[in-house]
């Protein structure tokens, strides 16, 4: 299936197999749909995995499927990129170069928004990659099912690891650090960057992110593995 995403604010293509939809998505897709009847309230999922893995893009498929869906109760992406502290507090603690690792994260925002999420009408902030800064409530939360995606919701350091408690259910994807590191490449390269200073910023940013989150995150409660053909797999 050919899909058009909106991906923070940005339309993109992207190609799902049919065989992997009927084998794989939509049989998680009515898993959560039957743990959140069965809950009557809000779900909560933590969708994470290590940069590269195309996460946001996956939970961007999963929310368009539940809406088409008679079947499945409706779910909506929550992105984590906007509890990023804010570029001047980042400037000040000599943080600006190493954005999105964990401790340039606001953990305690965090988990208050978490809390909030039990409770209909709530609103979650947005990375704006016009301004590079986290825009306050501009996402209103609406869906029975809500997909929180990110990096380092599973990360087992004080802090994240409290996190656990507003989670009703995990989703973790695993790949070759080899096969990620292709992908952040070509990400970059496409991106308007030379081979050498895509190399570059890999080395220095995304491989440190990629290593933490394979070795770092708690077990989650139904692990994906994506193949190099960027295609999913339950494992």
């Amino acid at each position: 299936m050919n899909v058009t995403l909106t991906i923070n604010g940005l339309t993109t293509q992207a190609y799902f197999p049919d065989q992997d939809i009927e084998q794989l998505h939509l049989p998680l897709l009515h898993r959560f749909s039957l743990q959140q009847r069965e809950l009557n309230r809000p779900l909560v999922v933590f969708l994470v995995a290590p940069p590269g893995t195309g996460k946001s893009t996956l939970s961007a498929f999963w929310q368009k499927l539940s809406h088409e869906s008679p079947d499945l109760v409706p779910l909506q992406t929550l992105p984590m990129d906007g509890f990023h502290h804010r570029n001047d507090w980042l400037e000040t603690h000599n943080l600006r170069q190493k954005k999105g690792a964990p401790h340039t994260f606001d953990v305690t925002k965090l988990r208050d928004a978490l809390m909030a999420l039990r409770e209909p009408g709530s609103r979650w902030p947005e990375y704006s990659r016009t301004l590079h800064e986290p825009v306050e409530g501009a996402i209103h939360v609406t869906a029975p099912i809500l997909i929180v995606e990110g990096n380092w919701l599973l990360l087992g350091d004080d802090g994240w690891r409290q996190l656990a408690e507003y989670c009703d259910l995990s989703v973790f994807i695993r790949a070759s650090p080899d096969v990620l590191r292709g992908r952040l490449i070509d990400r970059k390269i496409r991106g308007g960057v030379t081979p050498a200073q895509a190399s570059d910023f890999y080395a220095a940013t995304d491989e440190p992110n990629v290593a933490r989150v394979l070795t770092g995150s708690r077990p989650a409660d139904i692990t994906l593995r994506m193949s190099g053909d960027g295609a999913y797999h339950f494992e």
